[in-house]
């Protein structure tokens, strides 16, 4: 992203904030692995989606009116020695020049210099709870201003969370974000089709998410955008299953749901395909009910249609195929209302898709399901697990989990498939599968 597109979305939250306004967003912290080994540091969402600073021990002011600039940023100062070990810093000529503020200061003088910003203002767009350290010196410095109330200082009498005007803006992507998100979805597809290409019985899970690693990286995204699910046989039938250890069988389904992280921006793919390159009858039978009901979720994906509407024809679908094959038995719409799919569908249709992978933004307004608009992007994600020892279920249907799931950009007048690059298609995987073994 450039500098500009970061600008732009500052001067847009400045504009819904109003004058006599300020708002303060801290950076994420480092967070340590073991010892002293830390995680490799990821901004946090809200502060990169408004600054593009990268580095950690980081805040952000914004004063809509200020005479001396309106976005102020605190971060660390350069050093030269700290430079030999982990690289330079921005500092605050960087953080200008580079980074686009108007003003900087170093992080150590915050203390020092932000209840002065704090003054004359107001409202304080803060979220409490995120941090609570920081929270307790916004507080600080807020009560400090009032102590001196009597000497003619204005102190801020409302705080507003910052959550709703910030994440509302990320709900709608920009043009530039959505060529991130659909080099990412690329990536990601072209990855998901390695793996098809290279699985075979006797391989571990954790050799398959290798190769989906190693995709992502040589097409230039760094890291995947969240912990790859890699589960063969039984394990695809626990929805969130990271272990990804054990060996692949011969007649076992696979289910990976895996996306690359590009310029910030999140894919997530899901795919369930035979270990052995042939679908038996059974997974066969279950595997074009999750299909046909992700097809008729997709067809949801309209402007003006309701958040709840792709869920609740996946829904019909799947509840429809279930007692199609025996696995549920009454009326279709009993069952529904009484949501006896949730023991073989317990999940929903879909999320929000943008710089995290579980997206920020309402579903709800006014107790309302949202209606869909053009610049959303969500998942269409429907899945069916089956796990040994349902009871009243034939033996035939265990252990099968399938998902399948793809990002859904909302346009004017319909949907684009972002991650269309990837078959779902029974023959078309089996056909992948068969020309890549020979």
């Amino acid at each position: 992203m450039s500098n500009q597109e970061f600008a732009r979305r500052r001067k847009h939250l400045m504009q819904s904030m109003g004058e006599g306004a300020i708002a303060i967003l801290t950076a994420a912290p480092t967070l340590y692995r073991n010892r002293d080994s830390e995680y490799h540091y990821r901004p946090d969402s809200d502060f990169y989606y408004l600054t593009g600073f990268p580095e950690p021990e980081a805040v952000m002011v914004l004063k809509p009116g200020r005479a001396h600039g309106e976005y102020i940023l605190f971060c660390r100062e350069r050093d030269p020695k700290s430079a030999i070990w982990v690289g330079p810093r921005a500092g605050q000529e960087g953080a200008v020049q580079e980074y686009g503020a108007d003003d900087s200061f170093p992080i150590d003088d915050m203390d020092d210099i932000l209840p002065g910003l704090l003054e004359g203002v107001d409202r304080v767009f803060y979220t409490m709870g995120n941090h609570s350290d920081f929270d307790k010196r916004v507080i600080d410095w807020v009560n400090n201003l009032r102590k001196q109330s009597r000497a003619g200082v204005h102190t801020p009498g409302e705080f507003i969370a910052m959550d709703h005007l910030l994440h509302d803006m990320r709900l709608f992507k920009s043009s530039h974000e959505l060529k991130a998100m659909r080099t990412a979805a690329t990536i990601s597809a072209k990855a998901h089709c390695r793996a098809m290409q290279v699985c075979k019985p006797g391989m571990y899970e954790y050799q398959v998410e290798a190769e989906l690693l190693h995709s992502f990286m040589q097409a230039g995204a760094r890291f995947p955008a969240y912990s790859s699910i890699v589960g063969g046989g039984a394990n695809a039938c626990v929805l969130h299953y990271v272990d990804n250890k054990d060996k692949l069988k011969s007649g076992d389904l696979l289910l990976i749901d895996a996306g690359a992280e590009y310029d910030y921006y999140a894919a997530d793919i899901s795919r369930t395909f035979p270990v052995n390159g042939r679908y038996s009858p059974a997974q066969r039978e279950l595997y074009q009910i999750v299909l046909d009901a992700q097809l008729a979720a997709i067809e949801q994906v309209q402007p003006g249609k309701h958040w709840n509407d792709p869920h609740e024809a996946a829904v019909r679908v799947i509840t429809e195929g279930l007692v199609r094959v025996g696995i549920l038995k009454g009326k279709v719409e009993t069952l529904i209302e009484k949501e006896k799919y949730k023991t073989f569908y317990m999940h929903r249709t879909g999320h929000w898709l943008g710089m995290d992978v579980h997206d920020v933004g309402d579903y709800k307004v006014d107790d309302e399901w949202r209606l869909l608009e053009a610049g959303m992007v969500m998942t269409v994600e429907p899945g069916l697990y089956i796990p040994a020892g349902s009871k009243g279920v034939d033996e035939k249907w265990w252990d099968i989990g399938i998902r399948i799931e793809d990002d859904v950009l909302v346009t004017r007048n319909g949907h684009e498939i972002l991650t269309a690059g990837v078959p779902k298609a029974i023959d078309e995987i089996e056909s992948l599968m068969a020309a890549a073994h020979g």
